[in-house]
């Protein structure tokens, strides 16, 4: 069964009080101070969800509450409103203005959706684009909302895959990059794997102005059991692209590629050692473009990993329990935990697995 959601009114006009009491003085001056500002979504001890802003030393500026765990944020630079999505499979995303706190609005899912936990704005901010599941059919979808009307659904098109998670922008904006993890889910199921013998993964790219197909990128035989699931871009528009593995334990396929359009996909060659040190699983995706560096993460195995984007050579590396968010920071990347630790910083939230920076 879906989720069952707060009622709008009582949601919207919780979180609102939530954040009133929350901004204080000093916290609009460390909004106001701070160089940079990121969004993670997370869960606190007593187990309710929200997603807070915090600045480069993992100060938390502000929290907003959540109806339920959620995921990604994206952000739009042309409103500095963000969107906090449901993790998969959630039915909501929440629309809050980054520099008032203000929850903006509530999306709900289509009754034969859910959402995928993830989304992106157009670069004029005048589209959110959604990943979401037809789950009826297994197909993946992309859901188009209008965010200069009330973030109301004008449209949507296909994935062109099934397990559609995290999608980005290419070509200033003129195309979109997908990763179709190829994994068969239901709602009524919950989280649950239908389709692990013939997982069909994929990479595509479509162009935005009619959403037609312009190249799909389907896993070799030998690695269909590669779910894709994360990506980013780097300064020369290459899309990086992370993987989990739901084949054998004792198989290690590499795990991190990248592909660009009308070029093949190709995975570089992570050294094994640090290979197994993932445990067949990227959590998240994050590329420092002034650094020429790609950063891949894994709470299952307790590491994360910089790697140069011309040589694939890794830059380096960290072991730390429970770590998956990433985002880059001035020199290399920010990171935080399963267990509370953001950047230097430690709290008592056990942060979810991405982190987005808003500046």
């Amino acid at each position: 069964m879906i989720t069952p959601l707060l009622s709008k009114r009582e949601f919207l006009k919780a979180a609102g009080a939530g954040f009133a009491a929350s901004l204080l003085p000093r916290q609009a001056d460390a909004l106001a101070r701070a160089d940079a500002v990121f969004a993670a979504a997370f869960m606190a001890k007593d187990e309710s969800y929200g997603v807070a802003l915090l600045t480069e030393q993992g100060r938390e500026i502000s929290r907003i509450a959540l109806p339920d765990r959620g995921h990604d944020v994206c952000f739009d630079t042309t409103s500095a409103r963000a969107v906090a999505f449901a993790r998969r499979p959630g039915t909501f995303a929440l629309v809050f203005d980054t520099q008032t706190g203000e929850p903006v609005k509530l999306i709900e899912a289509a009754e034969d959706r859910h959402f995928f936990g993830h989304g992106v704005f157009s670069p004029d901010g005048k589209l959110l684009y959604v990943s979401e599941n037809d789950f009826d059919n297994y197909s993946g979808m992309i859901g188009l909302y209008d965010a200069r009307s009330g973030y109301r659904k004008v449209g949507e098109f296909p994935a062109h895959g099934m397990d559609t998670h995290d999608i980005q922008l290419i070509e200033g904006g003129r195309y979109l990059a997908i990763a179709n993890g190829g994994i068969k889910q239901h709602p009524d199921t919950g989280r649950a794997k239908l389709n692990i013998d013939h997982m069909e993964p994929s990479l595509v790219i479509v162009d935005l102005a009619d959403g037609r197909l312009v190249e799909k990128h389907d896993m070799p035989d030998d690695i269909r059991q590669l779910s894709t699931r994360h990506m980013d871009l780097d300064a020369k528009g290459r899309v990086w692209f992370g993987c989990q593995f739901e084949g054998a334990r004792n198989r290690h396929p590499q795990l991190l590629g990248s592909f660009r359009r009308g070029e093949d996909v190709r995975f570089i060659d992570i050294p094994e050692p640090v290979l197994k040190g993932f445990d067949n699983y990227v959590g998240s995706v994050t590329v420092n473009r002034d650094a020429g560096l790609v950063a891949i993460s894994s709470p299952q195995g307790g590491q994360w990993a910089a790697f140069d984007t011309d040589t694939g050579k890794v830059a380096y590396e960290e072991k730390i329990p429970g770590v998956c968010g990433l985002a880059r920071e001035e020199k290399l990347f920010v990171r935080s935990t399963e267990t509370g630790e953001f950047g230097a910083a430690k709290s008592e939230l056990a942060w979810d697995n991405h982190i987005t920076r808003l500046r």
